[in-house]
């Protein structure tokens, strides 16, 4: 198997990959066994999810782990992590339980402790520091919530966001103001798309409005039955879930082609900065 190197130390030894990986497959077992525990329904997104239907487990050369989950179960799942994380272990961060928070990024990423990661990522800097694990190894969760297909109905709400993240990006960045009143705005619209949405039995359900980066011409919608009820498949050595129908999600959240590899020269990391393990 090919390594894929992320960091040489000082003594000569390197991190792979693969050993952030063994890291993140740690984490995902015991995210899984929270959710199955307390009835929380989620499923591998993106490449995650891919790599389960590709390569059986991780994609070789992919050094993250992302999973998704509907906004109602993601607010319980913030409950159960209250009561039920290990704090030894691990921490999350969200908006809800800390407003320094970027809402532009997934809903929450959950940490391991005594690790260090720093991202590719110039605009979205963490700022949810100052306490142990605060820049950990993380497992990225999005928020979905019910859509409408109709763009006459979709693309207003999405714009608002797609512009209130300017002024929180200038915010963030140049004056490193927590720009608490905009990213409120941003939660507030997005939660009241999605509820409207929901109250019109939408049959719909993509990312939530504060995830801007995509085309709001072409956001991701997946038919809510595509999605779930989700179902367990291999990955690595345990059961991992994703979507009913994953060829209809992965056709969609990568593209038709998703069974054909990438080029060689495509096949590397590219979310690591540094690393400690």
């Amino acid at each position: 198997m090919e390594q894929y190197i992320l960091k040489t130390n000082p003594d000569g030894s390197v991190i792979t990959v693969h050993d952030v990986q063994m890291v993140l497959l740690d984490m995902l077992k015991d995210i899984d066994a929270l959710c199955q525990k307390n009835s929380i329904p989620y499923f591998l997104n993106g490449g995650s999810a891919l790599g389960a239907v590709r390569h059986g487990g991780f994609i070789p050369w992919d050094d993250d782990a992302d999973i998704s989950m509907m906004k109602d179960d993601y607010y319980r799942f913030q409950e159960v992590l209250k009561d039920q994380l290990d704090p030894e272990k691990y921490c999350y961060q969200c908006w809800e339980s800390d407003d320094r928070y970027n809402v532009l990024i997934p809903g929450m990423k959950i940490r391991r402790k005594g690790t260090y990661l720093k991202e590719v990522n110039t605009l979205l800097s963490n700022r949810c520091t100052g306490y142990e694990g605060c820049d950990g190894i993380f497992v990225d969760v999005f928020v979905y919530d019910y859509v409408t297909p109709m763009r006459w109905k979709d693309l207003p709400p999405r714009i608002a966001d797609q512009l209130l993240m300017v002024p929180e990006i200038i915010s963030d960045n140049l004056f490193h103001h927590n720009a608490r009143g905009i990213k409120s705005l941003i939660i507030k619209n997005a939660r009241d798309y999605g509820e409207r949405c929901r109250r019109e039995n939408s049959e719909y359900i993509g990312f939530d409005l504060t995830w801007v980066w995509k085309s709001p011409l072409h956001p991701f919608i997946f038919r809510y039955d595509d999605i779930y009820p989700v179902q367990y498949v291999p990955f690595e050595d345990t059961r991992l879930p994703i979507a009913a129908n994953p060829h209809e999600y992965l056709c969609t959240a990568i593209a038709p082609s998703y069974m054909t590899l990438p080029p060689e020269d495509k096949r590397m990391a590219k979310h690591i900065v540094d690393i400690r393990i």
